[in-house]
């Protein structure tokens, strides 16, 4: 799941002007004063803050644990004691990922470094004095791309008075993966699957042990995240490894997917719609079967491999539909029953209060650009970009309310009510509505975009920034203003009085299984609790009962809807709608779709 501006900013900077600078203005003056440098276990830092008197003070790129290098590679994290190291600044803390400008990753092909697992933090000016609630901030991207740099929470630490601290985390197969040349040939919490949850996990012992130094309250740690971010929080919820380490926690367009480490492994193929599996990859890597090779010789290979070599392996094009590396059932991170089975556990339930929700138009931000669903056309001149217009409103907007209300009910409610049954009794679910952006010549933001995956970090942040197409995404007006208030507030009246309170007249139900209810986040006139009626049954009925799809475009809203957000479930999809799609390989129709696009345009996006 990449965040917003990942994938969404590249597309529609290029579509309204020919170049496109997220980070357009200077940098400020800062001062380095002599009582914002502080020593830690893992070293000392220098923080720093406007040269005017500024209300925040940031420390920059703190090491929380030892570099994953070498044979740590693939190991859970070791702990870091270096209390008298000066730690400086770094030019470029990203994990090994496939560069982009516009999630703040700069370069070409894949960048980044094993040695990544670094920690922002930002506090109170009046931090020496104070006992702050902290907020831990968890990136997006899929798992696989994204860094905590890209995110600037300033204005929220200003107006809210909290502390934010940002982390890296290992990404994609770095820091999900399994081969039995690791895992068998290592012991203890070595070997399991998920090193990158595990990096989060060891930034939160950091924070539990050096926090009071910024101003911040270790016994008051509020866990939040955004799609591959929120699905961590959910993990980290489910995992008995976080125990004790976080009091609150928000999941913004979490998740519960994830893979059985047999299935992550894939041997020979087993399991059709895993394309790379580790199985697959480690084929790439030698000259001969893998049965020919010594589980030591295997091992030898992997762990000595350059890590940009071994990423850029992942990298096969447009038409890999599978989501490998995922989170990975190991028994050790994430327990047996999986993460929604493990959130329904009372053995590991950690029963503190939790905010989930999702967006309005989740799915906009991959089908709103699609040639599958969009036209283009030249208003002047094919040197500018073209007006981007939809080919069948009422087919796109079926498609994405039907994909992006099950993934409200599936990244939502099921783990809600799983936490319920667990013992959870401050539970809170929201929909994000805000769709108020303006429409230019070339694209109609609201009605194509709307309230789409990702567009609700900003009223976090309150930082505004999407480009030169900020005017039209958000527009300076009261609706947005009312919208970041509403956000900010709840978000850190959750942190610091464990109840989400918007402190406005209508207050936040909780939900429950048996009555669920959901806060309808949007302006002030249209800021309302409501209750959830569908299931994914009724969603996908109401989709089959429309006249707008085609039975293989039911077929296709229907396999996303199964394998999408919540494990896979073929099975569910071949017996839908009395086996409709039984004979229908969506897979094999996704690629043919995909293949046409490319011959007759080609790019699969409009761009």
């Amino acid at each position: 799941m990449k965040q917003i501006v990942s994938l969404l900013s590249l597309l529609l900077c290029t579509a309204i002007v020919s170049s496109c600078s997220l980070f357009g203005t200077t940098d400020p003056v800062v001062q380095r004063l002599s009582e914002h440098r502080l020593s830690t276990s893992t070293g000392i830092t220098q923080g720093q803050s406007f040269s005017a008197p500024s209300a925040v003070v940031s420390w920059f790129d703190i090491p929380y644990a030892q570099p994953p290098v070498g044979d740590l590679r693939w190991r859970a994290p070791r702990e870091l004691q270096a209390p008298e190291q000066i730690i400086v600044e770094r030019d470029d803390t990203s994990c090994v990922q496939k560069a982009s400008r516009y999630a703040g990753v700069s370069g070409e092909g894949m960048v980044g470094s094993e040695d990544c697992l670094y920690l922002d933090i930002k506090a109170p000016a009046d931090f020496a004095s104070r006992n702050y609630p902290v907020m831990l901030w968890i990136h997006g991207g899929g798992n696989t791309s994204g860094l905590k740099d890209y995110y600037q929470y300033d204005k929220l630490v200003a107006r809210k008075d909290v502390v934010v601290v940002a982390v890296n985390y290992r990404l994609g197969a770095l820091g999900w993966f399994t081969h039995p040349a690791i895992q068998d040939l290592q012991q203890g919490l070595d070997k399991t699957s998920n090193f990158g949850l595990l990096d989060i996990i060891e930034s939160l012992k950091w924070v539990q042990q050096n926090i009071a130094r910024f101003g911040g309250d270790p016994s008051n740690v509020t866990i939040f995240g955004e799609s591959a971010g929120g699905h961590n929080v959910l993990a980290l919820l489910a995992s008995p490894q976080a125990q004790g380490l976080f009091h609150k926690a928000i999941s913004q367009s979490g998740y519960t997917q994830e893979v059985s480490a047999r299935d992550a492994y894939n041997k020979n193929g087993a399991n059709s719609l895993i394309a790379r599996g580790s199985w697959q990859i480690t084929n790439k890597l030698v000259d001969r079967p893998q049965s020919e090779y010594s589980p030591q010789q295997l091992r030898s290979v992997l762990k000595g491999i350059d890590a940009i070599e071994f990423m850029s392996l992942y990298q096969t094009g447009d038409l890999d539909f599978d989501s490998m590396p995922l989170a990975t059932v190991d028994g050790l991170v994430i327990p047996e029953e999986g993460i929604l089975g493990a959130l329904a556990n009372p053995q590991y339930a950690k029963n503190i209060p939790v905010v989930a929700g999702a967006t309005k138009d989740e799915v906009s931000l991959w089908l709103a650009l699609h040639r599958y669903f969009m036209d283009t056309s030249y208003i002047l001149s094919k040197f500018l970009p073209p007006r981007v217009t939809v080919k069948d409103q009422d087919l796109y907007d079926l498609w994405v309310r039907t994909r992006s209300h099950a993934w409200k009910i599936k990244g939502v409610d099921q783990p809600l009510a799983a936490m319920e049954s667990a013992g959870y009794t401050d539970l809170y679910a929201y929909q994000f509505d805000w769709d108020h952006q303006e429409s230019s010549m070339l694209i109609d933001f609201p009605n194509l975009f709307g309230a789409a995956h990702g567009t609700d970090i900003a009223f976090v942040t309150g930082n505004f920034t999407y480009g030169p197409i900020s005017a039209y995404v958000y527009p300076e007006t009261e609706a947005r203003d009312q919208m970041e208030s509403t956000v900010m507030t709840a978000w850190s009246n959750l942190a610091k009085s464990a109840r989400p309170d918007i402190e406005k007249p209508l207050q936040w139900q909780k939900f429950t299984t048996a009555n669920p209810q959901f806060l309808r986040l949007d302006k002030d006139d249209a800021l309302r609790m409501d209750l959830e009626q569908d299931n994914v049954d009724s969603l996908l009925n109401k989709m089959a009962s429309s006249s707008e799809p085609s039975d293989l475009e039911r077929c296709y809203i229907a396999w996303e809807t199964f394998t999408n957000v919540g494990n896979a479930d073929p099975e569910a999809y071949r017996s839908w709608n009395n086996g409709l799609c039984a004979n229908v390989d969506m897979p094999a129709e996704q690629r043919a779709i995909a293949v046409r696009l490319l011959q007759e345009h080609g790019s699969v996006d409009v761009m």
